[in-house]
């Protein structure tokens, strides 16, 4: 008798442990901010993802109809196994002619949601002298675009949205603000937006404004931190003041967000960088 009683509570004690350490998963990952990491070896870095607590994982790098040289179901399944989620895809090389076969792996691999992050179809320019992002074609012209590749991922079960930088807050040549453009042209039962935070912030506009203008439009927040000198920084260790913002959660739409952190400075790894934001948006009250 004190041998079973023994046994089930210890039984207890394992699934109380069991618990905490999953209700300890939460948040979600960009996956470009470890992509050197998984270019050397995706499942050990996906295995770590998951050992530093994160729940969802934002994939960032498909090419010929495999993500990270997997194939979809492949993918999905080593994503189950170690306990993450495949919420979002970011599909920069996505065109009108190969959209649809593009959708159709990102469904495959059990994504919910279709992300653009930058204007595709080669809209998109970088200045390597300046740093500097942009791009050409104009607002109207990405509109156009981005409600087609909507209604798309919308017939493929999925859910589109843009991805923001700093060049969309500011007026192009015509005078345009290229994400007002696209907020008021783009039709929110097929297209909606994932805001980048730091990039608004880089841009000198405020997210919160933005949530109060378009409320409901930004399902997905992209977290990351800008330290005093502008670079990225890891969550809770610069300026931008997430509590503000996150208080506010509700009327920007947001129902996920994941961290981000396209560089990391002074000798700090990606895969420890993500440790300390995992830790900080716990502390922000983000879950």
């Amino acid at each position: 008798m004190k041998t079973r009683l023994s046994n089930f509570l210890l039984s207890l004690l394992l699934l109380g442990i069991f618990m905490g350490n999953a209700q300890e998963k939460f948040g979600g990952l960009a996956l470009y901010t470890v992509r050197n990491d998984m270019n050397k070896d995706v499942k050990a870095t996906l295995k770590a993802v998951a050992d530093a607590g994160y729940k969802n994982i934002e994939a960032a790098g498909y090419a010929d109809g495999k993500f990270y040289n997997m194939s979809p179901t492949d993918f999905k399944e080593y994503l189950e196994e170690v306990g993450l989620n495949p919420l979002s895809a970011h599909q920069g090389s996505v065109t009108l002619e190969n959209a649809d076969a593009m959708m159709a792996d990102v469904k495959a691999a059990g994504f919910e949601y279709f992300v653009v992050p930058v204007p595709p179809m080669g809209l998109f320019k970088y200045d390597a002298e300046t740093k500097s992002l942009g791009m050409t074609g104009g607002a109207a012209n990405l509109a156009d675009i981005i409600n087609a590749l909507g209604k798309k991922a919308s017939a493929a079960g999925l859910k589109l949205l843009y991805h923001n930088h700093d060049f969309e807050f500011l007026k192009d040549k015509d005078g345009i603000v290229t994400i007002d453009y696209l907020l008021e042209h783009t039709d929110p039962e097929h297209v909606n937006f994932q805001m980048d935070l730091y990039w608004v912030t880089k841009a000198g506009k405020d997210p919160v404004a933005y949530f109060e203008k378009y409320p409901g439009r930004f399902i997905s927040w992209h977290v990351k931190d800008m330290d005093t000198q502008g670079r990225f920084a890891p969550v809770g260790e610069g300026t931008i003041d997430f509590t503000r913002i996150l208080a506010k959660k509700e009327l920007s739409g947001m129902k996920y967000y994941m961290v981000e952190q396209d560089q990391t400075f002074d000798g700090l790894e990606p895969l420890e960088a993500i440790k300390i934001s995992h830790k900080a948006i716990k502390e922000l009250g983000f879950n």
